[in-house]
């Protein structure tokens, strides 16, 4: 998770280096404040279509904004069976494709004992509530550390979950997860939950037929904080060891892509001045410890309120709390990349990204605010 160390908790705001930022899109933008007074608040989503904002907090609560107001009751309350604190919580959602018809959602949580367990639910007869019944485990893992718990989730373009986690915790990756393909730990995994009990493994995962663990669709992750569908692609922002943040970009065909860790830490060798990198994907962008400590990885812009910034991809850093985009085209960034910290301003420590149905996007802080990206 983006809160790496309880030093960075106190981090304060600063300036960011701006050398290597280009001039921006044409157009400015702010933010409009959303809803206050939440746990964590580490993400926003809505089901497919849906108007309502449905906010993740950390502490194990699900909460909806309908019509700009907070509903009273959560719409899912997990909190009992949810270790709250530093990296452990509740830390990702993402509805089924077919919620409207099947109230069908999934949850990625540490549970009491610090496991992390990706699980099932639905929606109850009320459209504001769940059915705390209906929670079925999909997947748990027995975590012996606290920290590098991942914790998103999503459906692809090609309709199936994956599911990211850290590598297990611990400095430098001390299991030695990152490049084990027999583990979930450090792996973006891709299951099929419309098929199989309680899923399927995809045709075309890379381990299908043996020669790794069957779920796993990519290795190399150090703690992915937020991935992004965009098309075909996949957005990874993985936060780094000691010296670099960095942003890869990979293709929903891309099944055994190594993302690096422990090889490399960005671009560069981790804990050695060689080493043996073949085969691994390298990052589109990277930013040192110098401005920066702790990735939060974003969206790529498609909403209607913003045409200037259609494309833009934005993150930010937890620690210093800026917020920089760029444009990803044909393997390379188009323009630069442009700092939005002074058109924002200090809002605090950054959580997480979010996003509704119609492609606009939202901002969470460690405050417990959830601001929403406006046209200014």
């Amino acid at each position: 998770m983006a809160m790496r160390h309880s030093m960075i908790l106190a981090a304060a705001i600063a300036a960011t280096p701006l050398a290597a930022c280009a001039q921006q899109p044409a157009g400015q933008l702010g933010v409009d404040l959303v809803a206050e007074g939440l746990q964590s608040p580490v993400l926003v989503v809505s089901p497919p279509g849906d108007p309502r904002l449905f906010i993740v907090a950390q502490a194990g609560q699900v909460w909806i904004i309908e019509g700009g107001a907070r509903v009273a009751e959560p719409f899912l309350d997990i909190g009992s069976q949810v270790r709250f604190g530093g990296e452990q919580g509740l830390l990702g959602l993402a509805f089924h494709p077919d919620y409207a018809s099947n109230g069908r959602f999934f949850i990625n949580h540490t549970d009491t004992n610090g496991d992390t367990r990706v699980a099932e639910y639905r929606v109850s007869a009320d459209p504001n509530r769940a059915d705390p019944a209906s929670g079925t485990t999909l997947i748990q893992l027995d975590d012996r550390r606290s920290n590098h718990n991942g914790g998103w989730l999503a459906f692809g373009p090609d309709g199936y979950l994956y599911i990211s986690n850290g590598d297990g915790g611990g400095g430098g990756d001390p299991d030695g997860n990152g490049q084990n393909p027999n583990t979930l730990f450090g792996a973006l995994l891709r299951i099929d939950v419309d098929s199989g009990s309680p899923y399927a493994i995809p045709p075309s995962n890379p381990f299908v037929n043996g020669g790794g663990a069957p779920e796993v669709f990519a290795i190399g992750l150090r703690n992915a904080w937020r991935l992004d569908f965009d098309g075909d692609l996949i957005y990874i922002a993985d936060v780094g060891q000691n010296a670099w943040e960095e942003i890869s970009v990979i293709s929903v065909t891309d099944a055994g892509a190594n993302l690096g860790w422990n090889i490399l830490e960005g671009n560069h060798c981790y804990n050695a001045t060689r080493c043996d990198d073949r085969g691994t994907v390298r990052p589109i962008y990277e930013y040192s410890h110098d401005e920066g400590c702790s990735v939060t990885g974003g969206y790529v812009y498609r909403g209607a309120a913003m045409p200037w910034l259609v494309g833009q991809y934005l993150f930010a850093d937890y620690c210093t709390g800026f917020v920089r985009s760029f444009a990803y085209t044909g393997g390379n960034l188009a323009g630069g990349v442009t700092d939005w910290s002074r058109a924002i301003g200090n809002i605090g420590n950054i959580l997480s990204f979010g996003e509704d149905a119609a492609g606009e996007l939202y901002i969470t802080t460690a405050a417990g605010r959830v601001w929403k990206i406006v046209p200014r």
